[in-house]
Formats: structure tokens, C-alpha cells, sequence
């Protein structure tokens, strides 16, 4: 989801292509909007629905059946914005699904979604890390994948503290693969800029639509994480996306 709840700028849809696979932050924003105050979903909505689908899309790439016990592990950074919410809400389900989930959040929010979310991970009896290790060995013999929801769109590392930024700079030594949820944290959304020096997930879950910097993705596997998109609102923006399988939530790219 685009965490641009208080942007007021629309897409320009007469100047926009025809078809279109991505999406800028701009209309991103226009798009959540359309779904938030059109359609009159709620915020709580859309990120139980992403939720959701990242912990799917984590079961496709890294299925029960073929891990040992011992690798069924997954480490969720979070960061304080939206797509932190998405990552508790993920590691919420993967817990459902009989993964073991760990969560590393360093710099909470107040926000009342955020708390209700910690609590049913807290609840569920999810662990939280009081710190990241320094060590990165030490990461990549504890969990099987790590799955990024530190920064979304148009979310710039300064503005969530130096703890996320120095998980950042951790994950970016991790050997373990790697599971970016919307966006890498830290790329530009619209170029993909650090592309080369930041994150290189495996694996990269678009919520909703893809973003621009999607275009740069080179990792293994891309899925969009969008059936809850209306078709009427899909033609308005011009998307031209895989369709989904069944009742697949995620369909692959």
C-alpha cells in the first residue's frame, strides 16, 4: 500500500499510457485513495488483505512441506509507517500458517492500528527482538528468510529513526533470502534509485500494483498482491496485470 494517506495529488490520467504494468507514487496515493474514500474500504482492510497475501506469497516461495522444522523461521522487520503494519499483519499469518515467525520493530508507533496489531502478535505469542545482532552470521544460522516491511513509498530512512536504518544496513549483509514487501526499503519508488547499493530481495511482493522501481527488480520472484482491486478501478488506471488463478490472492509476475 502507498503510505501517502495525506498526499492530495491525483495521477494525471489523460496524460497516463494506455496500458500501463506500473505505477507512480502519485498514483499509488490516487489509487489507495479511490479504495479508502470511493469504495469506503477501510485502512484496517487493506492491510489485513496485504497482510495476508505477503505471508502467501512467502508459502509459494518457501512451502511447509519442504522446510525441516528447523528452517520454518522468518525474521519481519518493521518499520513505523504503513508497510510496518502490513509486515506485523504478515507475520501474523505466517504464524497461522505454522511458520515461526520472529519480529524486530525498533521504533513503534502510536498510531491505535500498529498497537491493535502488536497485540495480536504479542497475543499469538509471536517474539519480539529487543535488538537486531550485530553479528550477521548470526541471523543467517537463526532463520530461514527475512522479510523486509521497514520502509514503503515515498519513505525516506530519516524520517523512522536510526534504528531502521541501521536494520537496513544489516539486512543489506544478510546471505538468507530476502522478502521486500511493496517496495525495497530504501529504493526510489519511481527510479529505483540505490537499487545497486541497497537491498537485493529474492523475492518482492507489489501491493496493489507494482511501483515503478519494480521495473529494476532483477531477484527470483515477483508477485502482485492485488485481487482486492475493484475492475472498475483497475481501467481507470490502465493496469495491465497477470489475472489471478482460482482464488489465488497473489498472482506472479
Amino acid at each position: 500500500i502507498a503510505s501517502a494517506m495525506s498526499s492530495t495529488d491525483g495521477p494525471d490520467l489523460a496524460e497516463a499510457p494506455e496500458e500501463r504494468c506500473f505505477l507512480s507514487t502519485a498514483e499509488a496515493a490516487a489509487l489507495e485513495r479511490e479504495l479508502l474514500e470511493d469504495y469506503r474500504f477501510g485502512r484496517q482492510q487493506l492491510v489485513e488483505w496485504c497482510g495476508h497475501a505477503s505471508a502467501v506469497a512467502v508459502t509459494k516461495v518457501f512451502p511447509l512441506p519442504a522446510l525441516p522444522r528447523k528452517q520454518r523461521t522468518a525474521l519481519v522487520v518493521c518499520g513505523p509507517e504503513q508497510n510496518g503494519a502490513v509486515g506485523l499483519a504478515c507475520a501474523r499469518h505466517l504464524r497461522v500458517f505454522e511458520y515461526e515467525p520472529t519480529i524486530f520493530y525498533p521504533t513503534r508507533s502510536a498510531d491505535p492500528l500498529h498497537r491493535d496489531l502488536t497485540t495480536q502478535c504479542e497475543k499469538m505469542d509471536i517474539p519480539f527482538l529487543s535488538y537486531l545482532p550485530a553479528e550477521v552470521q548470526l541471523i543467517n544460522n537463526a532463520y530461514r528468510l527475512v522479510v523486509d516491511a521497514v520502509l514503503g513509498p515515498g519513505v525516506e530512512p530519516a524520517e523512522v529513526g536510526g534504528p531502521c536504518t541501521r536494520a537496513l544496513a544489516t539486512l543489506k549483509l544478510l546471505s538468507i533470502p530476502l522478502v521486500s514487501l511493496d517496495i525495497p526499503s530504501g529504493w526510489d519508488p519511481e527510479t529505483g534509485g540505490d537499487a545497486e547499493d541497497g537491498l537485493r530481495p529474492d523475492v518482492l511482493v507489489s501491493l496493489a500494483a507494482p511501483k515503478r522501481c519494480a521495473g529494476r527488480f532483477s531477484g527470483r520472484h515477483h508477485f502482485v498482491a492485488g485481487r482486492f482491486v475493484p475492475d472498475d478501478v483497475r481501467r481507470k488506471f490502465a493496469l495491465r496485470l497477470p489475472g489471478y488463478t482460482g482464488t489465488d490472492c497473489i498472482a506472479a509476475l
